[in-house]
């Protein structure tokens, strides 16, 4: 009796459906992790960027209604999507975090993360310089970029392109389709 019945054969193939959704999943959750991580930085850099300025400019912050954000910046931090970031490797053993080894560690690496988050946008307008009036596919600009190793990257390229598109510094020719924008 080496035969298996069919109802442990359909078991045996769900489980592994499963195991490789759950890996797919894993690598899905890391880019993201690392996305959120990068617009996370970039986001406090802007607000650090904004109070600096009104600072400078304490007389026309206090004629306008842009002092509001600076009030409501320790708000405007999304302390959940914090606690969703990857841990750092600044954690000890049983999982605590020392607080002046994490937010050292935490500024760097959100310098790191704001330093790539800007270089991907360089990247595809330098990519879009080169090949001129071609159209192309936004998994081609990440292959072209060395992005294509996960859906998640090949993500993070098309939404720069979308928001490219949106500030007319590229063109939509068709769907999923994007050329430079002519001058």
């Amino acid at each position: 009796m080496g035969s298996v019945t069919p109802t442990a054969r359909n078991i045996e193939i769900t489980a592994e459906s499963l195991r490789e959704d759950l890996a797919r999943l894993e690598v899905q959750k890391q880019a993201l992790e690392r996305e959120l991580s990068a617009v996370t930085a970039h986001l406090d850099s802007v607000q650090r960027a904004l109070s600096a300025l009104q600072a400078l400019l304490p007389m026309a912050a206090a004629s306008s209604a842009a002092p509001g954000p600076v009030e409501v910046r320790p708000s405007a931090e999304p302390a959940p999507e914090r606690r969703a970031t990857p841990a750092s490797p600044t954690q000890d053993a049983d999982g605590s975090r020392g607080t002046s080894d994490r937010t050292d560690a935490e500024a760097e690496a959100e310098t790191d993360s704001a330093s790539k988050y800007g270089k991907l946008t360089e990247q595809i307008l330098a990519y879009f310089a080169e090949v001129a009036d071609t159209d192309v596919r936004a998994r081609d600009v990440a292959a072209a970029l060395g992005r294509d190793t996960d859906s998640g990257s090949i993500n993070a390229v098309r939404s720069t392109l979308d928001r490219l598109v949106g500030a007319s510094r590229i063109r939509r020719v068709g769907r999923g389709l994007y050329r430079a924008a002519k001058p």
